[in-house]
């Protein structure tokens, strides 16, 4: 193949993705358009509401501020989400084989999730102090019960007669598992994990709202306190590009992994 082809062909692998995600980049840019013509036609205070450009000059003035305190925060989404959805599955595995236990245990992990994230903070800043371990365990609480809900629904959703056929060949529960249940529960799995991706930052900035002085939430709280409305606004690009980020991680990983969706044929 000449070297030209093989560079155009690199050239549209690289481009494709951007091609299409456009309407969404152009969606975004006009939002930002929009933005700033708004501020600057109204004349609105910095304070209240800076323009685009003022957010920018903010990246570039507290650039190593933003990065000192988006690492701890990332830190701790990536722990609470590991450790929530470890939890949430296993806890689903046990669920599916014994349904004494889910009659048990499910409702306790639906009173915990009627919990407001926000109330339970301080209670675990009480119990475990305050370090990063509340912030870890409230960015997997946050994970875990989508994950939980979904893998129970994905694990029970097996075709019953591809069922019926590994007994009948006389599959141990362990093969039933690894070669039928635990496929078909994929794709309910990676849509709880694209959810949680998300949910497990806002987990993290919630958890470090209360008495953290580090941290995306920690440094949304000083911005806020002193007005620096460029600096609040920064640091919330920020965290939302963060949990962009997981969610296209937990995206492609998918990709990787599922070869077959409910619904599809052939």
């Amino acid at each position: 193949m000449e070297p030209a082809v093989r560079r155009a062909l690199r050239a549209n692998r690289l481009l494709a993705p951007v091609a299409d995600h456009m309407p969404a980049i152009l969606a975004i840019a006009g939002c930002v358009m929009l933005w700033q013509l708004v501020v600057w036609a109204f004349s609105v205070p910095t304070f209240m509401a800076p323009s685009p450009i003022a957010v920018l000059s903010a990246f570039r003035e507290n650039g190593v501020i933003l990065w000192n305190n988006l690492l701890p925060t990332l830190l701790e989404a990536a722990l609470g989400f590991v450790s929530g959805n470890l939890v949430a599955i296993l806890l689903a595995v046990w669920f599916v084989y014994s349904p004494l236990a889910e009659r048990a245990f499910y409702p306790i992990a639906v009173i915990i999730k009627s919990i407001p994230i926000i109330a339970l903070a301080p209670i675990l800043v009480l119990l475990v102090g305050n370090g990063i371990a509340p912030k870890i365990i409230i960015a997997g609480l946050i994970s875990f019960f989508p994950t939980l809900v979904n893998m129970v629904q994905g694990l029970k959703s097996a075709s019953p007669a591809m069922l019926d056929l590994m007994r009948v060949l006389s599959a141990s529960n362990a093969e039933i598992f690894w070669k039928v249940r635990l496929p078909a529960s994929l794709p309910f799995l990676f849509a709880a994990l694209k959810i949680a991706a998300t949910s497990s930052v806002m987990g993290a900035i919630v958890a470090e709202w209360i008495g953290s002085s580090y941290g995306l939430g920690a440094l949304i709280i000083e911005a806020t306190y002193n007005f620096r409305s460029p600096l609040l606004y920064a640091t919330v690009v920020i965290a939302a590009a963060l949990a962009v980020i997981l969610f296209f991680v937990v995206a492609i990983v998918e990709k990787k992994v599922v070869r077959w969706k409910p619904g599809n044929h052939g």
